[in-house]
């Protein structure tokens, strides 16, 4: 079945609305139309959820190359999320406000390396998100560089952060791992077979051919089969 990016969103926006929207038993609905109003206006603002990243993407890029991470965490610099959904452009995450964990998160964030053409921002929102007890936080990836007038990741930013993601990795690796198995974390998830949420149709066709001439010349090793 085609990928089809605008069904992807749909659902993804329905599933996060159920998880981060106070249900009625915690909250009243002037707090609950609050709630579902920010949260449209933060889609409207970084991108549509989605379920997993690219490995090279600036939010998640901050990781151990032998083990890359395609979902933010304390792997990859971040400390003390908890109830948290990703979006295109960012991530909201929602610690009871008790724990004492949402300064760690916004330091944490601060602490980040600086990335080559993005960086990253963390701000407390003054909204209800998952529960009253909580308090969220948006992190937020911005681009020092234009996207697609489609909205998402030409080729010219994907292709070189997956190549100074990849390229070195010829040290080490003992296989050569086809696009099958690459595209999971190339595209970020949903994806279809050469496309996802994060880079169109004709970006990942690009990717997939850069990659098969990759592995093919041998510097990973033998083609996994």
């Amino acid at each position: 079945m085609a990928f089809r990016a605008d069904e992807a969103a749909r659902a993804g926006y329905e599933k996060v609305e159920s998880y981060l929207v106070p249900r009625p038993q915690y909250a009243d609905e002037s707090i609950r139309a609050r709630s579902k109003e920010a949260l449209m206006d933060i889609v409207e603002e970084i991108g549509p959820v989605v379920e997993s990243y690219p490995t090279w993407h600036p939010l998640v890029c901050n990781h151990d190359r032998h083990h890359p991470e395609i979902a933010p965490s304390d792997r990859c610099g971040y400390l003390g999320l908890d109830h948290t959904r990703f979006f295109f452009n960012g991530f909201i995450t929602c610690p009871y406000t008790a724990s004492g964990q949402v300064e760690r998160i916004i330091e944490s964030v601060k602490a980040l390396p600086r990335h080559p053409i993005a960086y990253i921002t963390a701000e407390k929102l003054d909204v209800k998100l998952y529960h009253p007890d909580t308090t969220a936080v948006l992190v937020k990836c911005n681009w020092d560089v234009p996207l697609g007038t489609d909205g998402m990741i030409p080729l010219s930013v994907a292709m070189p952060l997956i190549l100074e993601q990849e390229v070195p990795c010829w040290r080490w690796s003992q296989v050569g791992e086809t696009w099958e198995t690459m595209r999971y974390y190339f595209l970020g998830s949903p994806h279809g077979a050469r496309s996802s949420l994060f880079v169109n149709q004709e970006t990942g066709q690009a990717i997939k051919k850069i990659w098969n001439s990759l592995i093919y010349t041998g510097m990973f090793g033998p083609i996994k089969v």
